[in-house]
């Protein structure tokens, strides 16, 4: 074969991976911008049932999760650090982008949670029973475990005390120990008991061993994770203190939503 047809051979082939390539990233961006909207969804119907869960709403809705979450909860944006009601968007806010943004989040003092920065507002969910009323009330809470920061949310009582629920929704602890706070049976744990103490302190705490009878303030901690049990027991002390949802709670216990 001449060189002239060796050259056009060579040339000929690296236009032919160009096109492929070419047509693959085409293909990859098409199908990024397709599915985006539903990954979005699927975000959003994930969030909403944990926070069903959370209000001990999933099994009332069956598979209707959307239809249940429209009918029963009602979204708030809050300001931390005032705790006041705030007007904002709660489709789109998102939290971890705000933390990020030193504009819009605070180094905390006393980090307990090990977050680094907490945003400055916080969306919070009002949860009404079948007669219209506020039932429970759905609280973000972020903190760290033995790996990564663990998410969830916990389920109050309307007067901000009374435990209805802890419920996780991402982690990256060790499947069988720390993982187990995803386990029913940790999790029924959690009902009635009170997070704050007669002083008004955050009192909730993971007891290594088993809490003791009666204990309103302890619960069993995660056998084999002492260091995502303690995560859990900071991250629930930060976030009902003064630098979490202290003061929303202060103030809706003086006005309620007023």
């Amino acid at each position: 074969m001449s060189d002239t047809k060796k050259k056009e051979t060579f040339g000929g082939t690296l236009v032919f991976v160009f096109i492929i390539c070419l047509v693959c990233a085409s293909l990859v961006s098409i199908s990024a911008i397709g599915l985006k909207d539903k990954q979005i969804a699927n975000k959003l119907l994930d969030k909403q049932t944990k926070i069903l869960e959370a209000a001990g709403l999933l099994e009332k809705a069956g598979t209707d999760i959307v239809g249940t979450y429209a009918k029963y909860v009602d979204a708030k944006m809050i300001d931390l650090n005032s705790g006041a009601i705030i007007d904002g968007n709660t489709d789109v806010f998102d939290e971890r982008t705000d933390a990020r943004d030193d504009s819009k989040s605070i180094k905390p003092i006393n980090d307990i949670a090990g977050i680094n920065r907490r945003a400055n507002h916080a969306v919070i969910y009002l949860v009404k029973n079948s007669q219209g009323q506020l039932d429970t009330i759905v609280l973000p809470i972020i903190g760290l475990g033995l790996w990564d920061l663990m998410y969830g949310f916990i389920g109050l009582a309307p007067d901000l005390n009374t435990v209805r629920s802890v419920v996780y929704s991402e982690l990256k602890e060790t499947p069988g120990l720390g993982a187990e706070v995803l386990n029913p049976k940790w999790k029924a744990l959690w009902p009635g008991k009170k997070m704050y103490n007669e002083q008004g302190q955050p009192a909730i705490q993971l007891v290594k061993g088993g809490a003791k009878k009666g204990d309103i303030h302890g619960v069993d901690a995660l056998s084999g994770a002492t260091l995502t049990s303690n995560g859990v027991t900071r991250t629930l002390r930060f976030w009902l203190g003064t630098e979490g949802y202290g003061p929303f709670v202060s103030k809706f216990k003086e006005g309620g939503l007023e």
